[in-house]
């Protein structure tokens, strides 16, 4: 896997089904532990709700998860909420729909939409970002070689943290793994191999 997208905020929202609530509520998570205990704080926050239903995932790569109907049909809650996060990307994320009941009955069906829009409705308006697979690098070079090699970093769209200048520039560096070979390679003809690269061990950043 060379990117996924991490919850950086989480949101929450609501939505009205035969006057059944459903309220989506969304917090980053980045363990099985953390994921309980927000689903506490909600059963909590709503004691006087029918149901809280969950599901959450955790990690970038062969995520832990979970997911519960809290008391509702079997398979039309908590797979339902799970299914959102899985075609959403988003990884270490735990949703939680409470359902306060209307007194009509949805079925089987009805009660996969709502908790799937409330699901969607909430992720709406999350704050996420994409993470991909980096090199954290250092490039040392001297001031004539300095524009070649901030033409290159530009014109791949490498990411410059840092740049010290004292008697020579310093660049402090994260290349997307994907093209990393392409713009070591092109600096060190740019340069005719003049410059000093330093790479780390690959990263998500």
């Amino acid at each position: 896997m060379e990117s996924y997208i991490n919850l950086v905020k989480g949101a929450e929202d609501e939505i009205i089904e035969k006057k059944s609530r459903f309220i989506g509520q969304i917090m980053p998570v980045t363990s099985e532990e953390e994921a309980y205990a927000f689903i506490d704080s909600i059963k909590k926050k709503h004691y006087d709700a029918r149901h809280n239903c969950f599901a959450f995932s955790i990690g970038g790569e062969n995520p832990l998860q979970r997911f519960s109907d809290d008391g509702e049909p079997q398979g039309t809650a908590g797979k339902p909420i799970l299914e959102v996060i899985n075609g959403s990307g988003i990884h270490n994320i735990c949703i939680v729909v409470t359902r306060y009941f209307g007194g009509t009955l949805l079925g089987t069906g009805g009660l996969v939409r709502a908790y799937t829009d409330a699901s969607k409705a909430a992720i709406q308006k999350c704050e996420t970002k994409l993470m991909q697979k980096i090199i954290p690098t250092k490039i040392t070079a001297n001031y004539t070689d300095m524009g070649k090699i901030q033409y290159i970093l530009n014109n791949n769209d490498v990411n410059i943290v840092d740049t010290v200048f004292t008697d020579e520039v310093f660049f402090d560096l994260e290349i997307p793994s994907n093209i990393n070979n392409r713009v070591t390679n092109e600096i060190i003809e740019a340069t005719g191999a003049r410059a000093v690269i330093k790479a780390d061990d690959e990263v998500f950043g």
